[in-house]
């Protein structure tokens, strides 16, 4: 299990607790796209396009390697409690090591986390059904995490574990440096650009979270929060969300990109830990 190391009690004041709320509208996953894991990879691709959730989002876009799995989304459930405090405490460490030299140092400006039931609604991005899964939504800089996603990622999808949970935060935050960085918006602008190319640069951006989430990890190995089996459970994580382990033959359909290159891309980070390492938007396709 990670161990990390608190400096107070409480929550971060980084979180907000939003699952009593009870979130925002539900959107009917099928409309216009079809239903199922299919339907959800074209939503969001739409989406990150051209538009916040559920039609009324404004400027936002929604940046998500999670929603082609589905979660059911649920009640609160006071046994997550622990989980809530975990999830905080990885919050606060993720975001002190891209505080310093090694992440973007002064550069760095904290996002939050909201954690939700059934539905949310979103500061940029519309309003969002648990189904779409963990995402990021840039337009307010916040991360989005229904926490029973959890229990489909370990039950459904056989990637279980604390650090797979971790994994998920870290690349949710991962989008968050591309937000700080610029590269959301010149993802969008090259996919505007060049629609032909839109699931390429989708996939270079998600590959990119993948490894900034990794140069995180490489800094909770040096300092010793890690215990043995935790990497296995990060790339089991990874294994679980690329395109082809979901069913999707069509390489040119992928927006996320297989596991075996989500692998690959988050142990470059987690090897090397420096996220200049993490430039996916400079190789060839074949080397992704």
């Amino acid at each position: 299990m990670v161990k990390f190391r608190r400096s107070g009690g409480g929550l971060s004041a980084n979180l907000e607790d939003r699952r009593a709320a009870g979130g925002g509208r539900r959107i009917p996953m099928g409309r216009g796209v079809g239903g199922g894991l299919v339907g959800i990879v074209g939503l969001l691709l739409a989406l990150f396009l051209g538009g916040g959730l559920g039609g009324g989002g404004g400027d936002g876009d929604v940046t998500d390697i999670f929603g082609q799995l589905q979660s059911p989304g649920g009640t609160v459930d006071a046994r997550d409690d622990e989980l809530v405090q975990f999830m905080s405490d990885a919050l606060d460490d993720i975001q002190a090591f891209w505080s310093t030299e090694a992440g973007l140092g002064n550069g760095y400006q904290d996002a939050r986390l909201v954690l939700f039931t059934d539905g949310v609604s979103t500061g940029g991005c519309g309003n969002a059904p648990s189904s779409v899964g963990p995402f990021y939504c840039p337009a307010d800089q916040q991360a989005y995490i229904d926490l029973t996603f959890f229990k489909v990622l370990d039950q459904r999808f056989g990637a279980p574990g604390d650090f797979a949970q971790v994994y998920v935060l870290a690349h949710e935050l991962g989008h968050h440096v591309q937000n700080l960085l610029g590269t959301n918006d010149e993802v969008r602008r090259l996919q505007e650009q060049d629609p032909s190319r839109a699931n390429e640069y989708s996939v270079r951006l998600e590959l990119q979270a993948d490894c900034y989430a990794g140069v995180w990890g490489n800094s909770a190995k040096d300092r010793g929060l890690l215990e043995p089996g935790d990497v296995e459970e990060g790339l089991g994580a990874a294994t679980a969300v690329g395109d082809d382990a979901l069913g999707n033959p069509s390489e040119e359909s992928w927006t996320h990109g297989s596991s075996e290159s989500r692998q690959r891309w988050f142990t470059r980070g987690l090897d090397g830990g420096d996220h200049r390492d993490c430039d996916t938007f400079g190789v060839p396709s074949e080397q992704l």
